[in-house]
């Protein structure tokens, strides 16, 4: 049902799934529970979001900081976009980036765990829908500046707004997210 495809970030990867055509348009299956349980998935969704976005528009990069940090399913629904993460965990990977270009034609979706950031830029007119599993708490709302953590964007001057213009880099970023599962920081390794 799922093809699941790692990323090299610790827990992240791409899902995916056929999508039926005929001749009345497409079908296609955003969650399981089922699947995603047996893929090791939360799949307890309690809010969802919509955004549409225009070319050269860049959002991000945001996460939640615990307790009220969660994991996230990206699903674009029409247009193409640079999807952007960096892991804010604590161990080998912090700080790490990976990026992928997710299509809304093609039926792939862009799994997170809790501690990474995340942003992307629409390549084109873009809708793209968030599934998390907590529900938004202003006092944990976060984000990094998405120029300062060493990827190039491929645009020189996104469309941001007011609020992730003022993000602060991440070398300002303290992190109090867990360290990812089965991987711990350099100095409590033996």
């Amino acid at each position: 049902m799922f093809d699941r495809e790692a990323l090299s970030l610790s827990g992240a990867c791409l899902l995916r799934r056929p999508i039926g055509t005929d001749a009345r348009g497409t079908f296609r299956k955003i969650v399981h529970g089922g699947a995603f349980t047996e893929m090791g998935l939360t799949c307890d969704f309690v809010e969802q979001y919509v955004s549409t976005s225009a070319p050269g528009v860049l959002r991000g990069m945001h996460f939640q900081t615990p307790p009220h940090d969660h994991a996230k399913l990206v699903t674009v629904l029409a247009g193409r976009i640079l999807d952007v993460i960096v892991d804010l965990r604590p161990g080998p990977d912090y700080g790490r980036h990976a990026a992928v270009e997710l299509d809304g034609a093609e039926g792939v979706s862009l799994w997170l765990p809790c501690g990474l950031a995340h942003g992307f830029l629409a390549l084109e007119p873009a809708t793209v829908l968030y599934d998390v599993t907590s529900v938004h708490a202003p006092a944990n709302d976060a984000g990094i500046r998405f120029d300062s953590f060493g990827f190039v964007w491929p645009i020189a001057a996104p469309i941001l707004s007011e609020r992730d213009r003022a993000l602060p880099p991440l070398s300002d970023f303290v992190t109090t997210f867990p360290p990812a599962a089965g991987r711990t920081p350099p100095e409590d390794r033996p």
